[in-house]
């Protein structure tokens, strides 16, 4: 059975305080009441960051947008972790610089903020090391307005600022579901839906499963830690793929810690999935990054049958420590019948790609391999584990084929 949920849309509901009532130089400026923002959220490479503010300025009628710089604002913001973290700071506590403040088309002020890869203070997320896991950050906004705008030529200042909802368009896009055992997941669903659709189904990565001692279960990491998932419903994918479905559960903690009895709590997602939606199910796909990456080659040794691609992305296969058994043996692996692509970076420095992902590539029959030197996108230089953006970005291609064309073409048993 599937019990389907109504989207979440509130990360954390705050309040900002402005300033803005005794603005020098203004002082017969008029005063309006309170006004609502929202956080305006993108999950980059590297994870989801706040990148503006939207006033909710439309109903006051139109403002001059000349009277806007990026020094109107001021932005602070304080972010705390939502469980215990042993100590370990995970938050921040901060000014957010403004670099543009404009008029959207209805009307609102929009605050553009300073953000980019490896910038502090713009994420959602914080990881705890300890636990090994992401979580949510609890965010509070402050907006204060250090001088008035104009509406129809008189000054005006607003009687305070409301948070209100984080919105990601890429995120929400998403429906909430729970399994009938129980386990999360998201689903995209397609706007063109004739006849059958493929679906992907993304395993997500160790951090994103959930912290159940601390009754932390989310649902929201797994599209907002990076584009595993997101990647797949873009407008690029969607139109490779002749519009699919994307699921992406998340584990009760990390699949590696019992992938025998994951593996069909997955199954009965897709299942759900299936029967629930117009799915084709000879064009399932399974894909993965690090735990999910060892999750996505173990889906295809428990049921070989059912997925018409697999492509684990720095994917673990050998025991965790020196001495451990394999966690998948060599017997499993050479029996794989799933057309298998597999990704990983020479410089990953948290699974070994040669004793993983190389390995893995060595026993598969007729398996890919993409193996890059380093992760780096925009100029910017990831740790080498993260070779999920480039799976995220469509980047790998063999013999002139990119990883996406290479999923659509593949059909179970075809």
């Amino acid at each position: 059975m599937v019990k389907a949920f109504s989207r979440r849309t509130v990360l954390l509901t705050g309040t900002g305080i402005t300033a803005g009532l005794a603005l020098p130089g203004v002082a017969r400026a008029s005063s309006t009441g309170r006004v609502g923002f929202t956080l305006d959220a993108e999950t980059l490479d590297g994870g989801e960051q706040v990148t503006s503010l939207t006033l909710g300025t439309a109903r006051l009628g139109p403002l001059d947008p000349a009277s806007l710089t990026t020094t109107t604002f001021g932005v602070h913001v304080k972010a705390t972790s939502p469980i215990d973290t042993g100590g370990q700071d995970i938050g921040y506590d901060l000014d957010r610089p403004v670099t543009a403040a404009r008029l959207d088309h209805r009307g609102n002020i929009v605050l553009e903020l300073s953000h980019g890869e490896g910038q502090t203070g713009g994420g959602t997320l914080g990881y705890i090391n300890g636990k090994g896991r992401n979580v949510r950050l609890d965010l509070v906004y402050t907006i204060t307005q250090n001088a008035s705008v104009r509406r129809h030529g008189r000054p005006v200042t607003f009687g305070g600022f409301t948070q209100g909802r984080l919105v990601n368009p890429e995120v929400d896009a998403f429906t909430h579901h729970v399994s009938g055992s129980g386990m999360k997941y998201r689903l995209y669903s397609p706007s063109e839906r004739h006849g059958r659709r493929p679906l992907v189904v993304w395993l997500h990565g160790g951090g994103e499963g959930a912290s159940l001692p601390d009754g932390y279960y989310d649902n929201e990491t797994t599209l907002r830690a990076n584009r595993g998932a997101l990647g797949f419903a873009t407008r690029e994918a969607q139109a490779i793929f002749e519009s699919a479905y994307v699921v992406a559960p998340q584990c009760t903690a990390a699949w590696m810690d019992d992938g025998p009895r994951f593996a069909p709590l997955i199954r009965e997602i897709v299942r759900d999935v299936v029967r629930a939606h117009p799915v084709d199910p000879a064009r399932v796909h399974v894909a993965g990054c690090s735990n999910g990456g060892y999750m996505s080659l173990k889906m295809t040794t428990v049921y070989p049958g059912t997925f018409a691609s697999s492509v684990p992305v720095c994917g673990v296969v050998a025991g965790r420590k020196a001495g451990d058994p394999p966690l998948i043996p060599d017997p499993e692996l050479t029996a794989i019948t799933t057309p298998t692509w597999l990704i990983a970076s020479r410089d990953d420095d948290t699974v070994d790609p040669s004793a993983n992902s190389v390995h893995a590539h060595d026993l598969i029959p007729r398996a890919e391999l993409t193996l890059y030197d380093h992760v780096i996108r925009n100029g910017h230089q990831f740790p080498g584990h993260w070779s999920w953006i480039y799976a995220a970005r469509n980047d790998p291609s063999t013999r002139g084929t990119h990883l996406w064309q290479w999923m659509a073409r593949k059909v179970n048993g075809g």
